[in-house]
């Protein structure tokens, strides 16, 4: 077994992960309570957000950082274009929609995972990459309301063929992109992660040395415990689900690498570092569990979120945790020498 893997998944907040699943397998009665796991997510926001800012305010906006943010948002377009394309005869249209936004955006706890491994690793990356995790979020939302769109002219287009009176325009069948914007940056993970980013950069490292207490010191245990509570939801819910098939945990699972791999070849491609390389490689394979599942339950009330939210969260979270990271920064290591 490569080392790299072995030493993450040793890694305390790693194993925590595991114990969270082996506890809800066995059926245990342990659980994180409700409002105390949603403040270790809003931790987390406000911590990974306040870091990075203080990061940009260092090194500042250069073309390093311009080169990191626009490969990202490059591939926030194109993960779910593609994602769309392949899954649309393979499961309903609406479904492939959610699931193409859904693996169009990031994870924010997998980001922080390797953000750990590279400083574990005492590996250099950027706080720019926090921006551009940040700005990932609001291309998958524009294209899962384009491709819902899409779907819903397509399928009533067909229905006047066969009909010959059934309005394009039904009721209740057009979503306002305006209005899905306004709740996805409106939504409050996301508006935290915000704003943090800016009080880090505005605040620089006076901040940083007035908020490491509380941004770096206790960072590690409310990690293990987010993760704990993680590792718990996501053996209920894999426990749970009855909407997926073989050919979607397949995917959940098989997709990241790929995913993975567009982004580590780009990278090389732009001269990118190894940090900012894994970084983006993780952006870019992961998928959201949070602010986008949220968003399509409104903009695409057609999918079932059984599907979507159980891919990211059951298969492709943990797939990335605990293998992802060390396989890619692998790959990474193997072309950048």
């Amino acid at each position: 077994m490569n080392l790299s893997l072995v030493n993450n998944l040793i890694d305390p907040a790693i194993l925590f992960f595991f114990f969270g699943l082996f506890a809800a397998a066995v059926r245990s009665n342990l659980e994180i309570p409700a409002p105390i796991a949603k403040f270790f997510s809003l931790y987390l926001l406000v911590a990974i957000g306040f870091k990075g800012g203080v990061a940009l305010s260092a090194s500042g906006f250069s073309s390093t950082a311009l080169i990191a943010i626009g490969a990202a948002l490059f591939m926030a377009f194109l993960v779910p274009a593609y994602t769309f394309l392949f899954l649309r005869n393979r499961t309903s249209p609406f479904n492939a929609a959610a699931i193409a936004a859904t693996y169009g955006s990031i994870s924010a706890v997998t980001f922080i995972a390797a953000q750990q491994y590279l400083t574990k690793n005492e590996i250099d990356f950027g706080g720019y990459m926090t921006v551009a995790m940040v700005l990932m979020e609001s291309p998958a939302i524009i294209m899962a309301v384009l491709l819902a769109t899409l779907v819903r002219k397509h399928q009533s287009q067909t229905e006047m063929v066969g009909a010959g009176q059934v309005a394009i325009n039904q009721p209740g069948n057009s979503v306002s992109l305006k209005a899905v914007l306004h709740e996805a940056f409106t939504d409050g993970a996301h508006l935290l992660l915000i704003g943090s980013l800016v009080i880090g950069y505005i605040t620089g490292d006076a901040g940083k040395a007035m908020m490491a207490p509380f941004t770096s010191e206790i960072f590690k245990g409310v990690l293990a415990f987010f993760l704990l509570e993680m590792g718990l939801l996501v053996a209920r819910q894999l426990r749970q689900t009855k909407d997926l098939d073989v050919f979607l945990m397949s995917f959940a699972a098989f997709m990241p690498i790929v995913n993975a791999s567009l982004a580590i070849g780009l990278a090389y491609v732009l001269g990118m570092g190894q940090g900012d390389a894994l970084l983006l490689a993780v952006l870019v394979a992961s998928g959201s569990y949070i602010v986008v599942p949220a968003i399509c339950r409104y903009a695409i009330p057609e999918a079932k979120p059984g599907v979507y939210f159980t891919m990211s969260l059951g298969v492709t979270f943990p797939f990335n945790i605990v293998i992802g990271i060390p396989l890619y920064f692998a790959a990474i290591s193997m072309l950048w020498t």
